[in-house]
C-alpha cells in the first residue's frame, strides 16, 4: 500500500496566504499534485466515516460528493472503508450503512458503529453543523472533517433558543470534544472559521476539493445562457438571484437555468419571471453540457466551505460571479477567474458587464480552466491519506490522553 506525506502548496491570490502558516501546518489551499514522499507512520487500513448523508440521498450536495470521492479513492488504494450515514444506504465500492433517519441517526450512530463496524483504525467524523460527538464515545484514532462552520446558518433555520443551542453545541464539539484531534478543513476560509471559534491552528490541515477531468468541451451557447447549480435551500439565495435577474434581463436578454432541487423549489418557481428554467436534478452529461454552454456560473450563496460547482464550471472554462464570502474567496480569483461582488448591485453589474464583453468573459474562462487543472480528486485522496497517517500516529504518541 502506498504511503504519503503532506507537502506545502503553491501560492494563491491575495485572499489566501501564499505560504504555509509557520508552525500551524495550515497550508495554502492550492495543494495540487503535491510532492509525495514516504512517511514513517503506517496508513490506517480500516477507515470509517460518520456523515449525515450518502451521495445517493436526494438531499446530497458538495459535502457528500467530497466524502464519496475520498472513500472511493481510499478503497481503490486498498483501504477498507465504511460510511455510516443517515437516510438511505446506496451500494458502492465501499460499504455504506444506514443508522436511521436524517435526524434520528445522530442518536443511533454510536450503536450502529458498534454493531455494524465494531472497530477501525481511524474514525472520521464529518461535522456539518450537528455533531456526532465521536470523541466522547470512540477511544481510537479520530479525525474531524469540516466543510464550513454553521455559525450564521443556525438562525436561518431555527428559532432563537434552538439556534443558540445548536451554535453552542457545534462550537463546543469542534473546539472542545475534538481538542486532541486533527481537523480537516476544505479551504483556508474554513480553517480561519475554526481558528475563530478556538480550534488550535496547529491542529488544522487543509484537504482540497477536486474535480474530474471534464473531457472534450462544448462551445459556449450563441445566445446568453446563465447557470446556477446547487441545492435549493435558503442559504443558497436563489431568491436573490431571481430578483437580480429582473434587473439584468433587460440588459442581457437570454435565459437563466437553475439546476438542483430542494425544499425551496416550489416557492422559487412561484416567484420566477420570464426566461427562467428550473431543470431539477440532471445527469452528469447534462450538467457538463450546461456548464460548457453557460456564459457565466452564478453563485449567490450566503456561505460556502469552498463552492465545488465553481471549480466544476471553471474546468469547463466558465467563469463565476459570486459574493465575497468565505469559501468563494478561495475558489474564485477575483478579477481573474470570475468576480467576487461586495453587494447586490455589484453582483448585477458584474453579471451585466461580463455578459456584454465576450473578450473579457473568454479570458476569465481560460484562466478558470487553467486553475481548475490544479485540482483533481486523486490529489484530494493523497492529501487525505497524509492527514490520516498523521492522525493515527498522533493517537499512538506517548502521553496521549486517551
Amino acid at each position: 500500500m502506498p504511503q504519503y506525506a503532506s507537502a506545502l502548496a503553491s501560492g494563491q491570490g491575495d485572499s489566501v496566504p501564499a505560504q504555509a502558516r509557520t508552525g500551524s501546518r495550515v497550508t495554502d489551499s492550492l495543494a495540487v499534485d503535491p510532492l509525495i514522499a514516504p512517511v514513517a507512520e503506517p496508513l490506517p487500513r480500516r477507515i470509517t466515516f460518520l456523515a449525515r448523508r450518502d451521495l445517493g440521498n436526494q438531499a446530497a450536495g458538495g459535502s457528500e460528493l467530497l466524502i464519496d470521492r475520498i472513500a472511493g479513492g481510499l478503497t481503490a488504494d486498498g483501504h477498507e472503508v465504511t460510511l455510516v450515514c443517515g437516510g438511505p444506504a446506496t451500494e458502492r465500492d465501499y460499504r455504506v450503512v444506514s443508522a436511521g433517519g436524517d435526524a434520528g441517526h445522530f442518536l443511533r450512530a454510536r450503536k450502529t458503529f458498534a454493531r455494524e463496524v465494531g472497530g477501525c483504525d481511524l474514525l472520521v467524523e464529518v461535522c456539518n453543523g450537528m455533531p456526532y460527538l465521536a470523541p466522547l464515545w470512540h477511544r481510537g484514532p479520530t479525525l474531524c472533517l469540516v466543510n464550513h462552520v454553521h455559525t450564521d446558518l443556525w438562525q436561518l433555520r431555527y428559532p432563537g433558543p434552538a439556534a443558540r443551542l445548536g451554535r453552542r453545541l457545534e462550537h463546543w464539539a469542534l473546539a472542545g470534544t475534538h481538542r486532541d484531534n486533527l481537523m480537516v478543513a476544505v479551504s483556508e476560509s474554513t480553517a480561519s472559521e475554526l481558528r475563530d471559534i478556538g480550534v488550535a491552528a496547529d491542529r488544522i490541515r487543509i484537504v482540497n476539493n477536486g474535480v474530474e477531468d471534464p473531457g472534450p468541451l462544448l462551445p459556449e451557447a450563441k445566445e446568453p445562457l446563465f447557470l446556477a447549480v446547487g441545492r435549493l435551500v435558503e442559504y443558497k439565495r436563489i431568491d436573490l438571484l431571481l430578483r437580480l435577474w429582473e434587473r439584468v434581463r433587460p440588459v442581457t436578454g437570454g435565459r437563466l437555468v437553475i439546476v438542483g432541487d430542494g425544499p425551496e423549489r416550489e416557492r422559487l418557481e412561484a416567484m420566477a419571471g420570464p426566461g427562467v428554467t428550473f431543470a431539477g436534478r440532471v445527469s452528469e452529461a447534462e450538467k457538463h453540457r450546461l456548464m460548457c454552454e453557460a456564459w457565466l456560473l452564478l453563485h449567490p450563496s450566503l456561505v460556502e466551505g469552498w463552492g465545488l460547482v465553481v471549480t466544476e464550471a471553471a474546468a469547463r472554462a466558465t467563469p463565476a460571479v459570486g459574493f465575497a464570502i468565505p469559501g468563494l474567496c478561495d475558489s474564485i480569483e477575483d478579477g481573474e477567474t470570475g468576480v467576487l461582488a461586495r453587494g447586490e448591485s455589484s453582483f448585477a453589474a458584474a453579471w451585466c458587464a461580463l455578459s456584454l464583453s465576450a473578450h473579457r468573459r473568454a479570458a476569465m474562462g481560460r484562466a478558470a480552466a487553467r486553475r481548475a487543472k490544479r485540482f483533481r480528486w486523486r490529489s484530494t485522496v493523497r492529501q487525505f491519506q497524509a492527514v490520516a497517517a498523521e492522525a493515527a500516529a498522533l493517537a499512538s504518541a506517548p502521553g496521549r490522553g486517551r
